[in-house]
Formats: C-alpha cells, sequence, structure tokens
C-alpha cells in the first residue's frame, strides 16, 4: 500500500514538473520575443540597475520557493523583466495550482501574472491603512485591481474579493510581494482579455515612488456604462458587450466629461473567420463605435446627408459620415452601414442603435 502511494506521489510529482517545465519555457520565449521590440530603450538600462533588479530577483525568488509558491519563483528568476519594469513593484504571487491548472496560452499567462502586479510598493500595512474600494494600478494595459475588503482587526485585506493569504512574503528595496491562492480575475481565452471588477468610482488609482498616496476622488461619468454592458448583453449583442467591457476602464478615465454618447452596435465584433481582435486594436474599433453626443434616430434622420459625426478614437481622421437614406434601402445609412434596429435603448444620456455589421475602421483588418 505504501508502495503505490508512494509511486502515486512521484508520478504527480513528476506530472507538476513537466508542467512547471513547459509553462516556463512559453512563458519565457513569449516575454522574450515582446521584450525584443524594446530592445533599444532597453539596451539603454544602466548596468548597476541591471544589476540591483538580478540581485533582488535571486532573493525574492528564494523567498517565494521556499514558501511554495515555485512557479512565480522560477519566473522571476528567468525573466525578472516580466514582473521589475518600473523602479517599484508590488506581486501577488498566485498559488502554483492555479497557474498549472489555468491552461491558457503563453501570451494570456503573462498578461496574467502582469494583471497580478503593480508599479507600486505596497506592505500589508499599506493596504491595511487604505479606504475599502481603493484601486491599485497594473501592469496588464490600463486595468487596475481594488481592494474589496479591509479586517483591520484581524489584518486581513481582499485583492478583487481574493483574500491575501500570505502578506509580506518578500519586503526588501523596492519589491513587495504578497501570496494569494487564487487569480484577481478571469481570463477570457475566446476574446484574449481579463475580466476584473471595477474599482469605485469615488476612488482614485493609487499611485507613487515608494508606496500608496492620498488619492483624490474621481470625476464620476454621467454615463451609465455598467448598465449599457449589461443591456448589450440581454438584447444578445454579447461580442461588443464584452468588447467594450474589456476597454471599459480606459474609456471612462479618458471620457470623464462625457454627459451623453450615442453607441452603435454590430451583431458581431470578430474578424473574419471568427478571429478576435487583439487588446490593442480591441479599443479602437470599440471606440470607433462611439458617437460623444445623443442622437435618436430621428435626430439622424433631421441631418443633411453627408453630416460627419465625431467618435471616440482620439486624433483620429475619420468621422462617421450619415449617408441618409437611399433609394434602395429604406433604413437610415451611417457610414454605408444600415441602421437595422433603431433606439434599441433610449435614456437621459444613452441611445444605443443596432446596425447591420461593423464599421470599416482605418488601418485596420476587414471589420466585416
Amino acid at each position: 500500500m505504501a508502495s503505490s502511494s508512494s509511486s502515486y506521489c512521484t508520478r504527480w510529482h513528476a506530472m507538476f514538473y513537466i508542467t512547471l517545465a513547459v509553462i516556463l519555457a512559453a512563458v519565457s520565449i513569449s516575454t522574450t520575443l515582446s521584450s525584443d521590440s524594446n530592445s533599444d530603450s532597453d539596451s539603454q538600462t544602466p548596468q548597476s540597475s541591471t544589476a540591483i533588479i538580478h540581485v533582488i530577483s535571486l532573493s525574492a525568488s528564494r523567498t517565494l520557493r521556499s514558501s511554495g509558491s515555485t512557479i512565480t519563483a522560477a519566473l522571476l528568476q528567468i525573466s525578472p523583466e516580466l514582473f521589475l519594469t518600473s523602479p517599484n513593484s508590488t506581486i501577488f504571487a498566485i498559488a502554483d495550482s492555479h497557474i498549472s491548472n489555468a491552461s491558457l496560452p503563453p501570451h494570456l499567462l503573462r498578461d496574467l501574472l502582469k494583471y497580478h502586479t503593480s508599479p507600486v510598493r505596497v506592505s500589508i500595512e499599506d493596504l491595511i491603512n487604505q479606504p475599502q474600494g481603493s484601486c491599485l494600478p497594473t501592469l496588464y494595459w490600463n486595468k487596475t485591481v481594488a481592494i474589496t475588503k479591509i479586517d483591520r482587526r484581524n489584518r486581513t485585506v481582499q485583492i478583487n474579493r481574493v483574500r491575501i493569504s500570505h502578506p509580506n512574503l518578500f519586503q526588501e528595496g523596492s519589491v513587495s510581494i504578497h501570496g494569494v491562492p487564487s487569480p484577481f480575475a478571469a481570463v477570457d481565452t475566446e476574446y484574449d482579455v481579463i475580466h476584473g471588477p471595477e474599482c469605485d468610482a469615488d476612488f482614485g488609482v493609487v499611485s507613487g515612488s515608494g508606496g500608496l498616496k492620498k488619492k483624490k476622488k474621481k470625476t464620476t461619468s454621467r454615463v451609465e456604462w455598467a448598465r449599457i454592458v449589461r443591456l448589450l448583453s440581454s438584447k444578445g449583442f454579447v461580442s461588443f458587450a464584452i468588447g467594450l467591457h474589456s476597454v471599459l476602464d480606459g474609456i471612462v478615465e479618458d471620457e470623464r466629461n462625457v454627459s451623453s454618447v450615442t453607441i452603435f452596435v454590430p451583431p458581431r465584433l470578430e474578424l473574419g473567420g471568427d478571429r478576435h481582435y487583439p487588446q490593442a486594436l480591441l479599443e479602437k474599433v470599440v471606440r470607433f463605435h462611439i458617437v460623444p453626443q445623443r442622437l435618436t434616430h430621428k435626430e439622424l434622420m433631421a441631418l443633411p446627408a453627408r453630416t460627419l459625426l465625431k467618435t471616440m478614437v482620439h486624433g483620429d481622421q475619420q468621422p462617421l459620415e450619415v449617408t441618409g437614406v437611399v433609394s434602395f434601402m429604406p433604413e437610415l445609412v451611417i457610414d454605408g452601414v444600415r441602421i437595422v434596429a433603431p433606439d434599441t435603448y433610449v435614456s437621459e444620456s444613452v441611445v444605443v442603435h443596432g446596425i447591420s455589421r461593423a464599421f470599416e475602421v482605418n488601418d485596420l483588418p476587414n471589420t466585416q
């Protein structure tokens, strides 16, 4: 019986380390290829700074390995640039079991690790002293994580509703590391995005060179974005709802002064052959379908032909053009695309129109 148990343990450990090797190789290669594009700027990094990063990563790796976070420890030692890309860093090390069982492609696993790394150094004491609902920036696009629960009596903190199980695992120099039992967000492999909860609108993003600083109150947007995402999904515009949700942080941050919008929603938001947009292009595509003013179907019909409508794509010289009603089409046409479901949703600040297909965006693959 003991021999059988020992054999099982040996097989389990063998499978784990094979999985670990595959993960490390894939993520390291992915990170190396990504960093090659920035080789010019990397070559200018002072040697002393590189040496410091190397020493810290070795020390942090030893601490993580002794605490059982083998995968994060190995990645930190092999590819420190994945985590230590800013003067200060806080790493939330995910338990090995969740990383090895994630079954994610290398680029999404890399993004997930970046989502669990903040360019701000914070100890558990720093987090406990923050208002509940505060936001912490991450290395993943413009995404932030939220301090969702603080228990000062028991000195515990939850990030995105995940409890920090091993606080202050490593505190040295400009780096802080905490252990967490599971990821802060779900990963959507179909759309190549990470879905995390939004931070409290009453708090700004935490920033600072060495710890948390006092935050300024955000200006709350008058556009009910969260409600729009839910509505679009319930109306069957699932792909656009997912796309909007994945870029919502950037839109809310950039468009605080926008008081009303008109959204033209296509039935699908993919490239040909069911291929999906990379995150960088997805935001431009979504923004191109949003006009920062409220226009009902009746108001659009009243506009002269060739009227240009500015979209939420910043600095873009491709506005939408009101084609009007043409003789061979009974519906109103915007930029060559028919409005097939006018006034799908109308409120004081938002109007949603269903269109027959996605608008074609300059310098992007065909959106049809």
